[in-house]
């Protein structure tokens, strides 16, 4: 019994395993695994949250700007409508300013035309007034050939070349003035007898009717002083028998383009009411002749006075 008891009190201390070694050192590994874990994730969390703040607020920024530009387009949209409806009102105050515009002229040129109808019927009248008077001198004038005629019946001699002098001379007046035409003139106003030569110009002298001014005019810068207004000769077609020229009259330029030979080229001067006429009865390359007529200034009569006596 007591051998027994000593063999097993005095066993010996087994030593622990290669496994129970491990083991500590995989439960401190595992735990330091999980707390690296945790604090990667938590380091994760947190800078996805900031990630996450900072696009909400990005996404707070973009708000208000699509917010403030939802503003800018609707003060924009407004003040194009405005401006539309201002556009409309003045679109139609001018559509209104040109419709009364346009009756405004045409009431001047109603008015125009109407004074120039008249002034037109005033000068036939006037005109047909001094055609008269010519035939009544024309009458005298063939009394006169006549009476001299018997005069010059009872001489002899050289009294007979005289004779046949004058009735040569009064038989080449009365064919120059049937020779003479009269025409209307660039304005549509009727004109007097026009003349094609100089002979011609001298028989109109005779009459009386009118001033006439001869020219010769060659192309020059300058314009040329004929009677009271200046002419500058600027271009001569002479295939087609026309010419251009420029007219200074009360200060003011009137260009006369593409007239033809022996047209009465017409326009009006302060205080005439009759149109001066020029005339071209000749143009050569460079150069035109005529004459400018122009009407007589008639001096007005004085007023007389009469007085009445009582018995």
């Amino acid at each position: 019994m007591d051998m027994d008891t000593d063999e097993e009190l005095n066993f010996a201390p087994e030593e622990p395993s290669a496994q129970a070694k491990i083991l500590p050192i995989v439960v401190l590994a595992l735990l330091a695994l999980t707390i690296g874990m945790t604090i990667y994730l938590f380091m994760d969390l947190r800078s996805t949250k900031a990630s996450f703040v900072a696009q909400t607020e990005q996404l707070q920024l973009h708000e208000e700007q699509i917010a403030q530009l939802e503003g800018s387009v609707n003060r924009a949209t407004r003040s194009v409508d405005s401006s539309v409806k201002e556009l409309k009102g003045v679109v139609a105050s001018a559509e209104k300013s040109v419709a009364e515009a346009a009756q405004q002229v045409e009431r001047k040129v109603l008015g125009r035309t109407n004074t120039l109808a008249k002034r037109i019927d005033d000068e036939k009248v006037e005109r047909d007034a001094k055609l008269s008077e010519v035939g009544g001198e024309l009458a005298k004038l063939n009394e006169v050939a006549s009476s001299t005629d018997n005069k010059l019946g009872s001489l002899t001699g050289t009294v007979d070349d005289v004779k046949v002098d004058v009735e040569e001379t009064k038989t080449r007046l009365q064919e120059t003035i049937s020779e003479l035409g009269s025409v209307k003139g660039d304005l549509g106003v009727q004109s007097g007898l026009i003349a094609t030569n100089s002979g011609e110009l001298n028989v109109l002298r005779e009459l009386g009717e009118r001033n006439y001014y001869e020219f010769d005019l060659t192309k020059t810068k300058e314009p040329q002083r004929v009677g009271s207004i200046q002419i500058k000769l600027k271009r001569v077609d002479q295939k087609r028998n026309k010419f251009t020229v420029d007219i200074w009259a009360d200060d003011k330029r009137i260009e006369k383009k593409n007239k033809t030979l022996l047209e009465p080229v017409q326009f009006y001067v302060i205080g005439s009411r009759q149109p001066y006429e020029l005339v071209v009865n000749k143009l050569d390359k460079n150069r035109i002749v005529g004459y400018l007529a122009t009407p007589k200034v008639k001096k007005r009569r004085p007023a007389t006075t009469s007085t009445a006596s009582g018995s």
